[in-house]
């Protein structure tokens, strides 16, 4: 069994196919999917999916690309939705310094209050970082370290691409690292550093429909690809895919509390 941890299969790249997407999903031994939002119509698309499809699970939360223009009103529907059954974590929220940094601050105020949401509603949470772990893992650590709930923090840092260190760092802060399909990419250097990372700290990501692995990079991805991270994890860890598969989607199952 494998779970993809990380797929926006509610978006336009997936109109045509969704059902067969699916299938073959499930044919690659992908029982679980995990959909996180971007903005607040994004939920309600989940949760949509979540009410037609078996096995599909929503998160809640406002995208930090989309913390520009985000209103209170936005950041309320969020918290709403947070009670859905369907709705098992906060996410995705973080901080995204990639093109524009005119707006670092609201980034920051937002990222915090959904820190605050996830501790409120003892839900995991996961982060987005685009060149931006040192103030993310800054008020991370800020946040729980300020709060009393620090023993109940789970959530994942999704598309990890960093260093040994940085991995380090999620681990030691009580949080798992999110793989996907860049572990697969010739000279990307990301299939040398996962051997730091204990297996049981790992879970398995698509980013569908974007960063699809070899060998169908450049292409639209989808969760049936994930079995390709898994493998070259197995390669990596030396262990075997059955091991990765069997470990990986262990942890999920435990940090986001799915059956």
């Amino acid at each position: 069994m494998l779970i993809d941890t990380h797929a926006h299969l509610y978006l336009d790249q997936f109109e045509d196919d969704l059902e067969a997407a699916i299938d073959r999903a499930r044919e690659a031994g992908v029982t679980r999917i995990l959909l996180p939002a971007i903005d607040v119509p994004s939920v309600h698309r989940a949760l949509e999916l979540c009410e037609r499809f078996d096995g599909l699970y929503a998160m809640a939360a406002l995208h930090p690309t989309e913390t520009k223009e985000a209103t209170s009103s936005d950041f309320d529907a969020v918290a709403a939705l947070c009670d859905d059954p369907h709705v098992v974590a906060v996410g995705e929220s973080g901080l995204d310094y990639y093109r524009d940094r005119s707006f670092d601050d609201r980034q920051q105020e937002f990222l915090r209050l959904h820190i605050r949401l996830a501790m409120d509603r003892k839900l995991p949470i996961v982060f987005h970082n685009r060149e931006a772990f040192s103030d993310l893992i800054r008020i991370v650590e800020e946040e729980w370290g300020n709060s009393k709930e620090m023993d109940g923090r789970r959530g994942v840092f999704h598309c990890f691409t960093g260093t040994p260190e940085e991995a380090a760092r999620i681990v030691q802060a009580g949080f798992v690292v999110g793989i996907g399909g860049i572990v697969t990419f010739r000279n990307a250097g990301l299939a040398e550093r996962v051997r730091s990372i204990p297996l049981d700290r790992i879970v398995l990501v698509t980013d569908a429909p974007w960063l699809a692995p070899m060998p169908y990079r450049g292409k639209r991805n989808e969760p049936a690809y994930v079995r390709f991270v898994a493998e070259r994890l197995a390669l990596e860890k030396e262990v075997s895919l059955e091991e990765v598969a069997g470990v990986t989607s262990r942890t999920a199952r435990e940090v986001f509390g799915i059956g």
